[in-house]
């Protein structure tokens, strides 16, 4: 697994930038974007969180959940099935202020389910599943 620094060091090159523009765009010293990358220091939440915007990956990708950013290519599949399998596992999640009781996670797997069938075809047709969420075909 890559470190932050190396994640860091990656995505600036991949983005073209410097580690000053980089610095700049984050409002921080080039010296601190070095430090960053040799791992000799870590960025606070906030910076870490601007990275995030400016190179479009999620914090997951940071500390070490995907092993390469969205933009190298990861499928939707692979995030999908991590989101299904973290919303049936997390503790004391909400929707709207309202606790999330587990048929109330099974509707939204279910209801995401639907999406992904309607948006993704799957070698040239449309993925379809039954009632218990099972993929026919």
């Amino acid at each position: 697994m890559q470190t932050i620094g190396k994640k860091i060091r990656e995505l600036r090159i991949k983005a073209d930038m410097t580690q000053k523009s980089l610095a700049k765009a984050l409002g921080i010293s080039p010296s601190a974007v070095g430090m960053y990358e040799q791992d000799r220091r870590e960025p606070d939440s906030h910076i870490l969180g601007s990275m995030c915007r400016i190179f479009g990956v999620s914090g997951d990708y940071f500390i070490g959940e995907y092993d390469t950013a969205a933009s190298d290519g990861m499928e939707v599949s692979a995030v999908f099935d991590e989101f299904t399998r973290r919303l049936a596992v997390q503790e004391g999640l909400m929707f709207d202020g309202v606790p999330l009781t587990q048929d109330d996670r099974r509707k939204i797997i279910d209801a995401l389910k639907v999406v992904a069938a309607i948006a993704g075809p799957v070698r040239g047709k449309n993925r379809r599943f039954d009632k218990g969420g099972g993929e026919l075909d």
